[in-house]
């Protein structure tokens, strides 16, 4: 049986069904919708005589400059106000399908059928694009929630591990927000990098339902649901110093490794909270089954780093706003002073998470 739920949003609620095998249904749209597909994917579509508009998924698919391609690539299709843009992708595909369908025409729906783990598991519902511009990351951005999310679990058949894993980080992170007991029943599936498409289906639903609490209680990302960027901003920062040679959600595994160290260095003892071990060790495990993972962080610089970390849009203009782990194991909101003595904890929280990790990169490590 299908798992479906209603996610309530300013603009009405919409549908996610999770089950094996949904593409196809998703694929039988009536004639007037436009499909926005990942390259590797474009086959059938191709096939099935439908015009798809092709994205190489990489991090430029999700830049400012290539908006323009997509908005003209709609008209040429014949795009109207009643036209629904079907989106066939990770989350690059997302980002641009979500951002196009906010403006094109003052916006129109659009259906997201998700095709990796961390798509499916985190990003698929909460209607937010981020799309770069120049060298900033995920600087701009509109909350434009999709009509309908179809995850297709098969899909996960042709993951690949690291894939897997980058997906199951995000997944862990969610649960570990929403509190003990849901990331403990998180636990209890057994994640892995090599886990099948039932357990992966169980995955993404427990995720996504708990997800679901941030989303409905703020939508425009005022309050709790800012507690889902734990990881994120030192996650960015590796992406950016890294040339994006690090994946998105690995980046963020690492991030959520850096956080708990300023988390320590902040003074929190995590000892008694013995969730918050298992949720190091489960992530720290997970990022360990990248392969050259280790050669791509050697090759990042300790400035590249702390620039990158510097400009994220998440801070103020005086104070670093930072998402670390309490004591009891709850994630919380903290703004650090933007001064020397921050800037210095927060490279030590960069080489300590580098300094736990599998095949560690030595030069940020003995840059700190």
């Amino acid at each position: 049986m299908p798992d479906s739920f209603e996610v309530a949003a300013s603009t009405g609620s919409y549908r996610v069904t999770i089950a094996p095998g949904l593409l196809q249904a998703a694929l039988a749209k009536p004639r007037q919708a436009v499909f926005l597909v990942d390259a590797m994917l474009a086959g059938p579509l191709v096939e099935a005589g439908l015009d798809p508009i092709v994205l190489v998924a990489d991090e430029t698919a999700k830049s400012l400059d290539r908006m323009a391609e997509v908005i003209v690539a709609m008209r040429e299709r014949r795009a109207t106000r009643e036209t629904v843009l079907v989106a066939i992708g990770g989350g690059a595909v997302q980002d641009a399908a979500a951002f196009a369908a906010s403006i094109y025409m003052r916006g129109i729906a659009w259906v997201y059928v998700p095709t990796t783990l961390l798509s499916m598991a985190d990003s698929c519902i909460g209607g937010k694009s981020s799309i770069n511009v120049g060298t900033y990351k995920n600087i701009v951005g509109t909350f434009h929630p999709p009509i309908e999310v179809v995850v297709d679990t098969a899909l996960t058949a042709s993951l690949s591990a690291e894939q897997k894993a980058a997906g199951l980080c995000e997944a862990a992170k969610i649960c570990l927000c929403r509190g003990r007991d849901t990331f403990e029943r998180y636990l209890a599936l057994r994640p892995a990098a090599d886990a099948n498409e039932a357990a992966l289906t169980e995955i993404v639903a427990l995720s996504l339902h708990a997800k679901k609490w941030f989303i409905e209680v703020d939508e425009f990302d005022r309050a709790e649901r800012l507690l889902l960027n734990f990881g994120h901003t030192f996650g960015h920062a590796l992406e950016a110093a890294s040339g994006f040679g690090i994946s998105h959600g690995i980046a963020v595994g690492l991030g959520m490794l850096a956080a708990l160290h300023l988390g320590e260095a902040l003074g929190r003892d995590y000892t008694r909270a013995p969730h918050v071990t298992a949720f190091r060790a489960h992530v720290a495990t997970l990022v360990g089954t990248v392969n050259g993972l280790a050669e791509v962080l050697a090759r990042v610089e300790t400035p590249a780093l702390m620039d990158a970390f510097a400009g994220d849009k998440k801070h103020t203009r005086d104070s670093f706003a930072v998402i670390v782990v309490a004591e009891n194991g709850s994630v919380e909101r903290r703004l650090l002073p933007r001064d020397p003595d921050t800037e210095a904890m927060i490279q030590r929280a960069f080489a300590g998470m580098l300094a736990s990790c599998p095949r560690t990169a030595p030069s940020l490590v003995e840059a700190a």
